[in-house]
């Protein structure tokens, strides 16, 4: 709830946890850097009448807030690159253990 609020100001519900992520930093190059990051993502759905924007201070490399259509979801790069495992998500509704960045592929 925390981190929608503060990244996209929405009030979300929280629901199953949906993806544990890992990024190794010797295990991809260290790509993104030095900082070896495990990440809990949870399935949220939007409380009614709450409307993503833009904080009032924004990360300085973020650019903008926009809810789109899951199937449009294969057009927008992602850090990390697991658009096709949150769509097989949203039809499955299960589980995934654990995506390691060095092995979701470019």
């Amino acid at each position: 709830m925390r981190e929608a609020k503060e990244e996209a100001c929405v009030d979300v519900e929280v629901g199953p946890l949906a993806f544990v992520y890992e990024y190794a930093p010797h295990l991809n190059l260290k790509k993104f850097g030095d900082t070896h990051t495990l990440v809990m993502m949870f399935e949220c759905k939007r409380k009614e009448g709450s409307i993503p924007k833009l904080p009032p201070t924004p990360d300085p490399h973020q650019i903008g807030v926009k809810w789109l259509p899951i199937e449009e979801l294969q057009n927008v790069q992602l850090y990390a690159n697991m658009g096709n495992h949150i769509q097989e998500y949203i039809i499955n509704r299960r589980n995934i253990d654990l995506l390691e960045e060095h092995k979701l592929g470019q």
